[in-house]
């Protein structure tokens, strides 16, 4: 099996990890006996979010279980808070829910745009504050999570990160192009996340072994069962190449999603109503990776529901790469919502 360093962080990992999304979705029980069945079969490498309500917790007690073995995991969390102040705050909420006073990388989490990297990177941004963290040695290294592959592009010129966590899988390769090749030229540590396209992909085994046949990249998928970790840990041991049968299915794949799945770059913004086009286009997994519960109040609920305003105007259609049909898109997905909340 594969293993690799981290960039300039000097970390070594397995190239497969652990995303720590669907294990909130769970029992805490069930979550628990994932990752430490997880980390005893050899993960080293685990990733979660302030954002993913209980997941620091549940990792934090499997950390404690598995323990015993002395395995040596590194840890990586993360935090949408753009401000020192609110970052450094998350930082030690996540400290305490990992039972921990030690983090190997600590990440800026979607940063979407150019205002909120330029916010993240100023004085009084978050990235202040994990410096001082780091120089306090609560944290090992810093790095950036985003959608929006010019923000990373623009955050491997200013070298200012350890690492970049970036969108990439059969449906939105567009990394391997540019971003990766950067950055692994730069010794920035590169970590792929929605290797399954957030789950879009059911397909779950030929998706991992395309991801994971990018040299030089941590791949983090996420899964709550035992069950579902041994069939990824099964590819990744096997490290078998794509055949020429695959290959021709993951082209039809592409073809097939081509005009339909949402790649969330944001070129349709800005959006007259003030809709997060990408939010509601996402919608579905949403709902599968964090479960229907998250949806129903909060600042991501009201997100989706402001589709409802969308005036088929069509401006987003003339900014979209990809040239979806953006308006009907967000009636298709409301339209499953609703039926879903039935």
């Amino acid at each position: 099996m594969q293993r690799m360093i981290l960039g300039r962080t000097g970390l070594e990992t397995y190239r497969l990890g652990f995303g720590g999304i669907p294990i909130q979705r769970v029992s805490e029980a069930e979550a628990v006996e994932t990752v430490r069945h997880a980390i005893e079969r050899g993960v080293d490498f685990i990733d979660t979010s302030r954002a993913y309500s209980t997941s620091e917790r549940r990792i934090g007690l499997a950390l404690k279980e598995a323990g015993a073995a002395g395995r040596r995991v590194i840890l990586a969390s993360k935090s949408h808070a753009k401000t020192a102040a609110k970052i450094r705050a998350d930082l030690e909420t996540s400290l305490e829910e990992f039972d921990k006073d030690y983090v190997d990388l600590y990440q800026c989490h979607f940063v979407s745009n150019d205002a909120d990297y330029r916010t993240v990177i100023s004085p009084g941004g978050a990235l202040e504050a994990l410096l001082q963290a780091k120089d306090e040695g609560l944290i090992g290294h810093i790095g950036i999570t985003g959608h929006s592959l010019d923000v990373l592009d623009r955050s491997l010129d200013d070298g200012l990160f350890d690492t970049i966590m970036v969108c990439f899988g059969l449906l939105e390769p567009q990394a391997r192009e540019k971003v990766i090749p950067r950055a692994l030229e730069r010794n920035i540590g590169v970590i792929a996340m929605k290797p399954f396209s957030g789950g879009v992909i059911d397909n779950a085994r030929l998706a991992l072994k395309w991801a994971l046949a990018e040299p030089g990249v941590l791949v983090i998928p996420g899964v709550e069962s035992p069950a579902l970790f041994d069939e990824n840990w099964r590819v990744f041991q096997k490290g078998e190449p794509l055949t020429e049968a695959e290959q021709r299915e993951i082209v039809a794949l592409q073809a097939s999603y081509d005009k339909v799945f949402c790649r969330r770059c944001d070129y349709c913004q800005p959006c007259s109503e003030e809709i997060s086009i990408q939010t509601v286009l996402g919608v579905r997994t949403l709902v599968k990776r964090m479960g229907k519960e998250l949806l129903q109040e909060g600042p991501l609920w009201a997100a989706v529901n402001k589709g409802r305003n969308c005036t088929d105007c069509g401006e987003c259609m003339t900014r979209c790469p990809y040239e979806l049909p953006i308006p009907e898109l967000i009636r298709e997905n409301l339209r499953w919502l609703d039926e879903e909340a039935e």
